[in-house]
């Protein structure tokens, strides 16, 4: 058969077998060469050959090095615990000052300038917020409802800088994922989701306090506690509507103005 009555195809499969046989017969030959070469010669090549191979590992090993582990259980909750606890707030009256003990604690949402609590019988309509610092602003009742108190600040109150937690919804929320939270009194306590329904989000973990947070492993809001019922928690999603509210609320002001 002639050459040029081959095929695309049967072109490739003949260059590639071409090649295979090249490269067998040059592999036979370096060995049958380098059993009859010199001893200084075979030692050269063995030393070009392991100096390259060094040189591959080298490169490799960077690459490698670089992919750091992924941090542990622990690891994730002492981190979500810390940023919980920087953004844990004491709730006193102004009427009375922080000489009496605090009402209630809350949880501040930098993005949002305000506190979030569970809403009291009787939530003081100007209160005193302590950071965990020892700061100590005041703030004014801007929104109450469905078991949740928002707390504002003076546009031109200076406040403490920090990452806001994102407010996850119920819906998004899986059961047996883990909540962290801390208690009014600095104790730190672990469960988890155990069911979520229209009267908020049950947990396996114990009282905490009225308005103390319960955040995910990535330190986001789940929920504030309701007090009374161990574990209940209402959802971060009411916050959210609260705040909606607030600033629709103060839109419309300012147009109507």
């Amino acid at each position: 058969m002639d050459i040029e009555e081959l095929s695309k195809s049967q072109l490739i499969l003949l260059t590639i077998l071409v090649n295979f046989v090249t490269s067998v017969a040059t592999g036979i030959l370096t060995v049958s060469l380098l059993d009859k070469a010199p001893p200084f010669v075979t030692q050269t090549v063995n030393r070009v050959v392991e100096h390259t191979i060094e040189t591959v590992t080298q490169q490799v090993a960077p690459a490698t090095a670089a992919l750091a582990p992924a941090p542990s259980n622990q690891e994730l909750v002492t981190a979500a615990l810390g940023m919980n606890a920087s953004r844990v707030i004491a709730i006193y009256s102004a009427k009375t000052g922080t000489s009496t003990p605090a009402i209630s604690i809350g949880t501040y949402l930098p993005k949002s300038r305000a506190v979030a609590t569970a809403a009291l019988d009787v939530s003081p309509k100007e209160a005193l917020m302590e950071f965990p610092d020892g700061t100590i602003i005041p703030a004014s009742l801007a929104h109450a409802g469905n078991g949740i108190a928002v707390y504002g600040f003076a546009d031109d109150a200076a406040l403490p800088k920090m990452a806001s937690p994102i407010l996850v919804a119920a819906k998004d929320l899986n059961l047996g994922q883990t909540a962290l939270a801390i208690s009014a009194e600095g104790f730190a306590a672990t469960g988890i989701v155990a069911r979520v329904s229209g009267k908020g989000i049950y947990t396996t973990l114990p009282d905490m306090g009225v308005g103390s947070a319960a955040v995910d492993l990535s330190g986001n809001l789940i929920g504030i506690s309701a007090g009374g019922t161990p574990g209940l928690l209402i959802s971060a999603e009411k916050i959210t509507a609260l705040l909606t509210a607030t600033s629709t609320t103060a839109t419309s002001t300012v147009a109507a103005q």
